[in-house]
């Protein structure tokens, strides 16, 4: 048996559990369904891409920018992190990367709960405020609190893959540097940061993507004071039955997502060249 017939059965998985889906949101995309007929329209791209209201863009921008704040959230508290990581002992190195992943184990919805019950009016965080002489915050049902979720459900995405390549670093071209002159922080910036960008590019490709689309979080936390697309477009299937225009929002999103990927992905090759020539 030729070793190719092996990859037969993970062919089929793929054409049924992921293209077939695909597809079907495409085709639902372009379609229309009366009583009789099937009908191929481009009505429910005209209806999102309506400049004189454009209340679907303005919601598909405040979701990048809320993404955007998260993600660059999650790098700076993320780098620091799995740096120091990297440099401690493996014994006590893998009892914090467990620490880390550890809460990844429980559900994502009961993560998300867990902060709603620091969040809220009489949560928590309120209750030591008010304990301590201060006076109480107003973070819940804002666009603060989906960030808040949004950095603690996925900042675990950004640290791993930086670690990894913190310790793949040949500790060679550190002493290198440091022997040729250059200051810590010009070590770090011209070798070490250099040396991790695929990690870093990585970890900002896993922490975008998923925030973009999420509509748990911004449920939960955000209520009706920070509406994303991805709630806008679960409303359009559960709600308003409409599959079409439902369908249409996600492959939009998922053409600004390949266009995404396709950016970072010139950083990656060009951070591997970086990193070969160092």
């Amino acid at each position: 048996m030729k070793r190719s017939a092996f990859a037969y059965p993970y062919l089929f998985y793929a054409m049924i559990f992921f293209l077939a889906p695909l597809l079907l949101i495409v085709y639902y995309s372009f379609t229309t369904h009366t009583a009789m007929h099937t009908v191929f329209t481009i009505e429910h791209f005209k209806r999102f891409f309506d400049f004189k209201n454009p209340q679907y863009m303005v919601v598909l921008l405040k979701s990048f920018k809320i993404s955007f704040i998260s993600t660059a959230a999650c790098l700076i508290i993320g780098y620091p992190m799995a740096f120091i990581l990297s440099r401690l002992k493996p014994g006590v190195r893998g009892i914090l990367s467990m620490l880390f992943i550890l809460p990844m184990w429980m559900n994502f919805l009961l993560r998300t709960y867990a902060w709603a019950t620091l969040l809220e009016k009489n949560g928590i965080i309120n209750m030591v405020l008010t304990a301590i002489g201060l006076a109480p915050i107003n973070i819940m049902y804002t666009d603060t609190a989906v960030i808040i979720g949004l950095i603690y459900n996925f900042l675990p995405f950004m640290i791993l893959p930086i670690y990894n390549m913190l310790t793949k670093i040949d500790g060679s071209l550190v002493e290198a540097a440091e022997d040729l002159g250059a200051s810590p922080w010009r070590t770090f910036w011209k070798v070490t940061f250099r040396l991790t960008l695929p990690g870093v590019m990585s970890g900002i490709n896993m922490v975008f993507m998923p925030a973009v689309t999420t509509f748990v979080i911004s449920q939960l936390l955000g209520g009706n004071n920070s509406i994303l697309i991805g709630d806008v477009i679960e409303k359009q299937f559960k709600v308003a039955d409409d599959w079409g225009f439902g369908s249409a929002m996600s492959v939009i999103i998922m053409a600004l997502v390949l266009l995404f990927m396709a950016l970072f992905s010139g950083f990656d090759k060009q951070g591997e060249e970086d990193g070969m020539v160092l």
